[in-house]
């Protein structure tokens, strides 16, 4: 928790002791924490520099903690002038960027990333920084934290492939995404993976599956212009994910539950019915039930049927 402000679990966990005790000896303090007393020296030492601890004049060996309010207090006044610094230093360079790639050389608008680590790497740092909109293909499972973008206030725009789906974790990630904002639509295949931040820059793969990982950051040009309407085009043709939403059934009750519109959002996604049952934890016969339930409701023979009167009545997003 106080990692913001220079602390390691350790250092943390020694104030946090010095704390609760209001001063200590080295051993005791090791003891309590379960460290040994080299180490716990050592994070005492920091909290020192840090103006969060301090010996007892009156007791050699003691150390006592300093008031959290006053402390804390001050690092994190310090914490804050160092990050206003820091922004405003950025946006310097971001003006001096700009200015400088007014007419950009061909070479300019394309960059080669090559490696695991540093393709991954990229791939965070042109999401987390995003300000406004992420436009993404997925043809796999993604890693990483996609909702810090989306509670700043980052719409997100997600096409996946049916097969990520699939996947044991795909329907979970899938639904805690939704919740987070995100909108997702499913495609029976990707033509590519891409990512698009702001619509100023994006990122594509280079090489095939099994190859050492590259890909291609690009810039503003005609390129990521294409790249945009490759997006817009496959998000046009691709079917909205509805899951864990509250039903909304014309009038009065005996409309679908949460559940039923999952069961629908997922079949039209594609998935079967034994996919689905598996995914959303529900045995076979029930999903087959309540498939059967929804089609008596809307008065239909085939399932083709249902899918229509399902969009026609708002039950599954346009």
């Amino acid at each position: 928790m106080l990692g913001a402000i220079g602390l390691d679990e350790g250092q943390e966990s020694a104030y946090r002791a010095l704390v609760a005790l209001g001063a200590a000896e080295v051993p005791d303090l090791a003891h309590r924490l379960t460290l040994p007393v080299p180490q716990t020296e050592r994070a005492l030492r920091h909290l020192e520099r840090h103006g969060l601890a301090a010996r007892s004049p009156s007791h050699p060996g003691r150390w006592v903690a300093a008031p959290p309010d006053a402390a804390l207090g001050a690092l994190l006044t310090r914490q804050r002038d160092e990050l206003e610094r820091a922004e405003r230093a950025a946006s310097l360079l971001a003006l001096e960027y700009r200015a400088e790639a007014a007419e950009p050389a061909v070479h300019d608008l394309l960059e080669v990333v090559t490696g695991t680590s540093a393709v991954a790497r990229r791939f965070q740092q042109l999401r987390l920084g995003a300000r406004e909109e992420v436009c993404a293909l997925v043809s796999g499972p993604q890693e990483g934290d996609g909702d810090r973008a989306a509670v700043r206030g980052v719409e997100y725009r997600v096409v996946i492939e049916r097969e990520v789906l699939a996947v044991p974790t795909g329907v979970r990630a899938a639904s805690s995404a939704l919740a987070r904002g995100e909108r997702i639509r499913v495609s029976p295949a990707v033509p590519t993976k891409l990512l698009i931040v702001d619509g100023s820059l994006a990122m594509v793969p280079l090489t095939a599956p099994g190859a050492e990982p590259a890909a291609l950051v690009v810039h503003a040009s005609g390129l990521l212009e294409s790249l945009r309407g490759l997006f817009a085009a496959v998000w046009r043709e691709s079917l909205p994910l509805r899951l864990g939403v509250t039903g909304h059934p014309e009038e009065g009750d005996g409309g679908p539950d949460t559940t039923d519109l999952e069961i629908l959002s997922l079949l039209l996604a594609g998935m079967t019915d034994a996919s689905v049952a598996k995914h959303l934890e529900l045995g076979l016969r029930t999903v087959q039930r309540r498939v059967k339930g929804l089609m008596e409701l809307t008065g239909v023979t085939t399932r083709l049927q249902l899918g229509w009167h399902a969009y026609e009545r708002g039950w599954v997003a346009r």
